[in-house]
């Protein structure tokens, strides 16, 4: 199907139907392969949606990004979560909560971009999940109010970008944009985040209180060995590059601002690392003009972004779905790992990157003393890694037999991209 309309867009487009034509068959070739990858059960469709519409109507990237108030998310890790918080501030801030487009389902290519915006396409403001190769395009064609700079981790070892060229890519859109460019929203606790932040205009700067460092070892602008003291503050001792005084950070469950104002977070999705990525949507939406009392309220209302921690069904057991998609990730979410036992699903699919040996990055044995059953297509790779941590386990490589239980009440499964898909579609949970 996705190969027929694909064929029929190059023919539209080779015709050279004039724009005003061009734009509606766009739509309806896209919004036709959409709604055939839902049916076929592959996914929401944005992106095959967006593909096509690019291929009939080229400039519709770029056409939709002018003339809107937009804020952007990006980073390896948070990203979808944090678009969500911010999109749930932006929107308790306004009349009509159809002002604010954005692209919930987490794709986050020009495809998706296209596609979320193409559902609203007057709408005046747009908060956008963007994907880190995506940014310096975004920054040049649509001139954001809002830049949040999340981290930079490895990430799908090996077909991925290599992070400090990304680094790179991003302060160089930084310093061409100018006084045009974004306020950025930046994580203060990531050298390479900070290096690239700082060509901006303007930083609003936020501790996170996030405890990754292992892709942080030299300094991105000197190269000199970074030094860590025991609070987790960083420092390069070759050049000026260091950690920067935050303007918001993440204390016990509340943000608290440079003049020592206190905010309650009180929000429904887990883990402190969710706690950094409100305290990110938090600073952007007041720079965007959302009153705190009024962004939070609106926060406080997101508790599964695109599927995650949601709830599942599979017969007789509930589950909640946690995703994690490289070692960064898996860090700090097994920190929210509750139940026992725990399910964790790891695939290697292209989305999650064929190689695994990320899992070795893992603290796996922070699992010690509870029951870890090990499942989906690389199972056995993920049990040898068990096995060398010591934590006790089993492997069912099938997850709906892993899922079958019996557990009491409802348990926990972390997963990786591909097992996290499946895992949804298998018990009815949408993302969105």
């Amino acid at each position: 199907m996705a190969n027929r309309m694909s064929q029929l867009a190059a023919g539209i487009r080779s015709r050279g139907v004039v724009n005003s034509i061009r734009l509606p068959i766009a739509y309806a070739v896209g919004n036709a392969a959409a709604v055939a990858s839902r049916v076929s059960g592959r996914g929401s469709g944005a992106s095959i949606k967006g593909a096509l519409m690019m291929r009939i109507y080229p400039g519709y990237f770029k056409e939709l990004l002018v003339g809107k108030r937009i804020g952007v998310i990006s980073g390896t890790n948070g990203k979808t979560t944090t678009t969500h918080l911010l999109t749930a501030a932006l929107r308790a801030s306004v009349a009509d909560p159809r002002d604010v487009v954005t692209n919930a389902d987490g794709a986050n290519l020009r495809e998706g971009v296209v596609s979320a915006m193409s559902t609203r396409p007057k709408a005046p403001i747009a908060i956008l999940e963007v994907d880190e190769q995506v940014v310096p395009d975004v920054i040049a064609y649509g001139h954001p109010e809002v830049l949040i700079m999340l981290n930079f981790s490895r990430d799908q070892l090996d077909r991925h970008h290599e992070i400090n060229a990304l680094g790179k890519k991003w302060r160089k859109a930084l310093i061409a944009a100018g006084e045009q460019g974004p306020t950025v929203v930046a994580n203060a606790k990531d050298p390479l985040v900070t290096w690239s932040a700082e060509a901006a205009r303007k930083v609003i700067w936020v501790d996170m209180s996030t405890g990754w460092t292992q892709d942080a070892a030299l300094c991105p602008q000197c190269g000199t060995i970074l030094e860590y003291d025991c609070a987790g503050h960083w420092n390069c001792p070759g050049c000026p590059l260091g950690e920067h005084q935050p303007d918001y950070r993440v204390e016990g469950g509340e943000v608290i601002e440079a003049d020592g104002e206190r905010w309650p977070l009180d929000l429904q999705v887990p883990g402190r690392f969710n706690q950094g990525n409100a305290a990110c949507a938090l600073a952007a939406a007041v720079e965007m003009g959302v009153y705190e009392p009024i962004a939070l309220r609106g926060m406080r209302t997101v508790q599964a972004p695109a599927g995650r921690f949601a709830i599942g069904s599979y017969g007789d057991t509930r589950a909640r779905l946690v995703l994690a998609k490289n070692p960064a990730g898996w860090a700090e979410s097994l920190l929210v790992m509750a139940t026992d036992p725990v399910i964790l699903a790891v695939d290697s699919a292209i989305a999650d990157g064929t190689d695994v040996s990320w899992m070795w990055d893992v603290e796996y044995e922070k699992l010690r003393g509870r029951r870890v059953i090990a499942t989906g297509p690389r199972a056995t790779d993920l049990a040898l890694r068990l096995s060398y941590a010591e934590v006790e386990h089993e492997v069912i490589p099938d997850m709906a037999e892993a899922l079958k239980g019996p557990f009491e009440g409802t348990v926990d499964v972390l997963s990786t991209y591909s097992a996290f898909l499946r895992l949804c579609h298998m018990g009815g949970v949408e993302l969105k």
